[in-house]
């Protein structure tokens, strides 16, 4: 598979880390060392780190270009068959940040 960075043109896979899917929002962090946090709020982040859907089809995903600019980016990818819809920088992260083209 092939991955068409923004900043760096055409790559191999191997190039990039993938980390997950892009839709879920993370929830306000949980009070840690006892802290007493709000109701459902440590259930909340609990299920954002560790229950994922493995989902078959369409998705748009983060993947990490350590390999090249080390920019975020968000890839629409069917992941079924690895088809590539889209490639753009994460919002607010890498290259994008620094204003890059």
């Amino acid at each position: 598979m092939r991955i068409a960075c923004p900043f760096c043109g055409e790559r191999e896979n191997g190039e990039f880390t993938y980390l997950g899917d892009a839709k879920p929002k993370r929830p306000a962090m949980v009070a840690i060392d006892g802290g007493a946090g709000a109701p459902g709020e440590a259930e909340a982040f609990y299920d954002y780190v560790y229950l994922r859907d493995n989902f078959a089809g369409e998705m748009s995903e983060y993947w990490y270009h350590g390999g090249g600019c080390r920019s975020w980016l968000v890839i629409e990818r069917n992941t079924l068959t690895h088809d590539i819809k889209s490639v753009r920088a994460a919002p607010g992260a890498g290259a994008a940040k620094a204003g890059a083209k």
